[in-house]
């Protein structure tokens, strides 16, 4: 390493990339006693660990292969505008994380620009269109896989790629006190709670929320003491006030990270987007019912393309088999959801079947020491390192 504090340029361009980039900056700091810097694009987590977004990240977050090129003009502008900045600031190594859409054609733009990119979350391509993993290889010099099995997935293209472990088994889902956000908010304990996810981007919010809530309605028919509670990204915080205002039930949104655990622990079932919440609802061991929707034009280019898993959940991904209930698309309706959320409110055996699934995600995601940050900060310290060592051979 220079004598200098290295320079890292981090890019996240969504809420959970951003909680990625927090989580593996403050352990970069860690490992180097402060002694680092950081610039690039972030949101709140990375700007905490002293990171000054050179434009705000939600700018980036656009979800669907269709809804992108409506905003396709601001997109290239500020893939430019990063582009320019890393080449000019000359970091001793570039971190994207997910966001795949953008952060690979960054990639892309700075190949032979002798700076090391290091991509945080493998993209699916097992998932579809596997081939493309070829122009990968060219595009990133290391990658970071949540999931153990893309490991030899990447490796059979030549690409280089560490298994860092999903970040949910640090995010703290599993200690979440259930008894005491009950009490902070005047809930019984005999209250039937449910945990209503809608996701963190504002066009996934608008398409699923309104689902959710007709779900509701039918519900409350069956089960009149329910209550709600939403974790709130603050990005969509106003569209989903906008959205629940006429909710038939009591809505209760969480918007601060640590109780948003609370909540878990405190629901008695949860109906959610498919992500990375799946994985924290079932660290939480929270039984769940999973929805997306995505417009009609990006499922049918999707369809085209080709899909290659089974599975849209992370949770039944991992195990390999149907844990949780999967209703995407055009079986994302409000009395399938109803339905389904019914049975878990209902059935002690069906929470109990999921419960048991859960136990084996927990079991593949693996021990939780040293966490993934910390995991994941070695291999950029160590992409530095190669970097700093092959510099004399490179003059």
């Amino acid at each position: 390493m220079s004598r200098q504090a290295p320079l890292i340029f981090v890019v996240s361009g969504e809420a959970s990339g951003d909680n990625l980039a927090g989580r593996l900056m403050a352990a970069l700091k860690a490992q180097t006693d402060g002694r680092v810097r950081f610039a690039g694009v972030g949101g709140p987590q990375s700007e905490a660990h002293g990171l000054k977004s050179l434009f705000p990240m939600r700018e980036l977050s656009v979800i669907g292969l269709a809804e992108v090129l409506p905003h396709l003009p601001r997109l290239i502008k500020r893939l430019n505008q990063t582009v320019a900045a890393a080449r000019e600031l000359k970091p001793d190594v570039i971190v994207t994380v997910d966001s795949p859409g953008f952060c690979l054609r960054l990639a892309h733009h700075l190949r032979g620009s002798g700076i090391p990119v290091v991509h945080y979350v493998a993209p699916q391509l097992w998932a579809w269109r596997a081939g493309r993993a070829r122009k990968l290889a060219k595009r990133v010099d290391h990658l970071m896989a949540l999931l153990p099995f893309e490991v030899p997935f990447f490796a059979n293209y030549g690409i280089p790629c560490t298994y860092v472990g999903h970040s949910a088994i640090e995010s703290g889902a599993s200690s979440g006190d259930g008894p005491a956000f009950r009490r902070r908010h005047d809930l019984p304990a005999d209250v039937p709670l449910l945990c209503v996810v809608p996701g963190s981007r504002a066009g996934e919010v608008r398409r699923i929320l309104p689902v959710f809530g007709e779900a509701l309605r039918l519900l409350k028919e069956a089960h009149p003491e329910l209550r709600v509670v939403i974790p709130v990204a603050a990005p969509v915080a106003d569209e989903v006030d906008a959205l629940t205002k006429d909710w038939p039930l009591p809505v209760i949104q969480v918007a601060d990270a640590d109780e948003r655990f609370d909540a878990f622990a405190a629901c008695n079932a949860a109906m959610t987007k498919s992500g990375t919440v799946t994985l924290e609802l079932a660290l939480a061991q929270v039984p769940m019912v999973v929805a997306y929707r995505v417009s009609a034009a990006t499922a049918f280019l999707v369809r085209r393309m080709g899909v290659n898993v089974e599975y849209a959940s992370l949770v039944n991904l991992l195990v390999g088999h149907a844990v949780v209930p999967e209703l995407l698309q055009e079986n994302c309706t409000p009395d399938r959801l109803a339905t389904a959320v019914d049975e878990l409110l209902r059935s002690k055996d069906a929470r109990d079947a999921q419960r048991e699934g859960f136990r084996e995600v927990v079991k593949i995601l693996g021990e939780a020491t040293p966490p993934p940050s910390q995991r994941a900060a070695k291999v950029v310290l160590d992409a530095i390192r190669v970097r700093a060592a092959l510099e004399p051979l490179e003059r």
